[in-house]
This record gives C-alpha cells, structure tokens and sequence, in this order.
C-alpha cells in the first residue's frame, strides 16, 4: 500500500511515522507513505497557500491551485484507489471504513487547515471525507495520522502478532472483553479462574459473553 499525504505543515506528521509500529510497517515495505508540502507546489513566489474568503467572514481558505497541481502530479505518476479529505462534516471514522481502506493499494488524504478549503477542492478531486469525532481541531494532520494508524496496523506484517488486530474492539461489532497480565493476584485482586485454566474453549466462550456484556452496558446500539 502507498499513501500519500498532502497538507500544509507537513512537520507535523513526521515524528509519528518514525516510530513503533508505523515506522516498523514502512521498514519492511509494509506501506509507503509520502508526505507532501503544500507549499511548494504554490503559484507564488511567497509561497502562499491561502486567501481571503469570498463573501467576507472571519480565517483564511486554503486555494485550490496548489492542492490541485499536487494531485494532478501524483495522479499523473500512478491510479489512486480514493482521495480522502479529513473533515469535521465528514462521514464519521469507525472500524469498518479503516478495515474498508486497509484492502486498497494507493490513498491520497488531504489535510485543510485555517477556516477551510476551497468547495471547489472536494467538489472536483474529492471521492470520500471522513471525520474523526464531532469536534474541530486546528487542522488535518491529526485526524490523517488517525486513519493512517487505523490502517497500517491492519495490514498483514505490520503487526508481530496479525491476530490482535483481528480480536480488537469493533471488528465484530462488540467491545473487547477484559484482560490481563501478571500477576494472578495483586493485593487480593485476582485474575478470573476461567483464563488460567488452559481450556481454550471455555476462555474463547468466556471472552465472547464478556464482550457482549460490555457492549450492552456502555455501547448498546452496536448490537443493533
């Protein structure tokens, strides 16, 4: 998978990409991702991105031409599968779009910033725009990084262990259940009996009710 990332503070996604799991999948040529600046693909020689907005109001809009000509190059060199705008009216972020995006070979995710960006943007180059939570943040990097970690991880090899990701909350439309680790018993708290017997079946039955109960007590409409 290739997932290029085009946004106006490209800094800001840097550090995350160099480390743990992301940078081990990019070692391994797991995933590709590239990160564009804005910037420089102005029409300016001050290298300006953004402008006042039509009809007044208060912030500054990112102009189309730079985000137009960046994707005109990279859409020049290969075929995207989609180009996703993050944005706090986009559809909203859950388990089954990141598991959707992890089975396809090329994204390009456009981070805005400012007040917004041009219509003309997401009317013309714009096949999906996904948003994190119904809150507003300064800008798009944040919400790119969620979704590139929601899918990288997912990717065969991204992971030491493929089968975590496969038992994770959401998958199936329930929370996870209950875990633990050492030791069985810390200052009379003890870990369940059930996940110390051994019984594969038994504990597989047990995870699976936990679940369930969970999800009923604090998301019940995924049972729906």
């Amino acid at each position: 998978m290739r997932i290029d990332i085009i946004s106006p503070l490209p800094e800001l996604l840097k550090a995350p990409f160099s480390t743990s799991i992301l940078k081990r999948a990019i070692d391994k040529k797991v995933v590709e991702v590239c990160i564009h600046d804005l910037r420089s693909f102005a029409n300016n020689k001050h290298k300006k991105i953004d402008d006042y907005s039509y009809g007044g109001g208060g912030g500054m809009v990112l102009m189309i031409e730079p985000v137009a000509k960046c994707i005109e190059l990279l859409k020049s060199k290969r075929t995207y599968d989609t180009t996703i705008f993050v944005t706090p009216d986009g559809q909203k972020l859950n388990q089954k779009k990141s598991n959707s995006l992890s089975q396809l070979n090329n994204i390009i995710i456009i981070c805005g910033r400012y007040e917004g960006i041009d219509q003309r943007v997401r009317d013309l180059f714009i096949d999906q725009e996904i948003s994190i939570g119904d809150y507003v943040l300064m800008g798009g990097e944040l919400p790119a990084l969620v979704i590139c970690e929601s899918i990288i991880r997912l990717l065969p090899g991204s992971m030491n262990n493929s089968s975590c990701a496969l038992s994770d909350s959401f998958q199936d439309n329930l929370l996870a259940p209950p875990i633990y680790t050492r030791p069985a018993n810390f200052k009379g708290h003890k870990v369940p009996d059930i996940l110390l017997s051994g019984n594969e079946k038994k504990i597989s039955q047990w995870r699976e009710d936990q679940s369930i109960i969970k999800t009923k007590e604090r998301r019940p409409e995924l049972l729906k």
